[in-house]
């Protein structure tokens, strides 16, 4: 039976999306999304805790992902956990995890940030290709029970 890698995060963006165009003309965006639980401890105050998630969107959808997202936005993205490794200049052996984007989803409502006129949806088919942007008006949000 096969694996299943899927991860779905609710967070707000810790800062602006930065893309980088790599060999052959291909985008990849990244940007760093906060998710933030509270829980009571065992006196019974609330604390609060921030996890920050490294996330990175390819090709067409880390352009549509650096045109339409901004610090401080809540979004909903869904994509999968890998694990890269490579050598600094020093030489010494470096590795970190990220969550590589198939899917995201602006929550933020419109008067929170004027400049965005709907609720968007963007991500890639299974085949890879992506999908068109999808574009919900405001009040017909799919999450707004979350």
């Amino acid at each position: 039976m096969a694996g299943i890698n899927r991860v779905i995060l609710i967070g707000n963006l810790g800062k602006d999306p930065e893309i980088r165009y790599l060999e052959g003309n291909v985008a990849r965006v990244n940007f760093s999304l906060a998710t933030t639980e509270f829980f009571k401890d065992k006196d019974g105050n609330r604390i609060e805790h921030t996890e920050w998630h490294n996330i990175v969107f390819w090709r067409s959808l880390a352009e549509s992902a650096n045109k339409l997202l901004k610090k401080g936005l809540q979004v909903y993205l869904e994509g999968k956990l890998q694990t890269r490794q490579w050598q600094d200049k020093e030489g010494n052996k470096r590795q970190t995890t990220e969550v590589v984007g198939e899917h995201f989803l602006i929550l933020t409502k419109r008067e929170h940030h004027p400049q965005n006129n709907a609720v968007s949806s963007v991500g890639s088919t299974e085949n890879g290709t992506p999908s068109s942007d999808i574009l919900q008006q405001p009040g017909n949000d799919p999450l707004a029970d979350f």
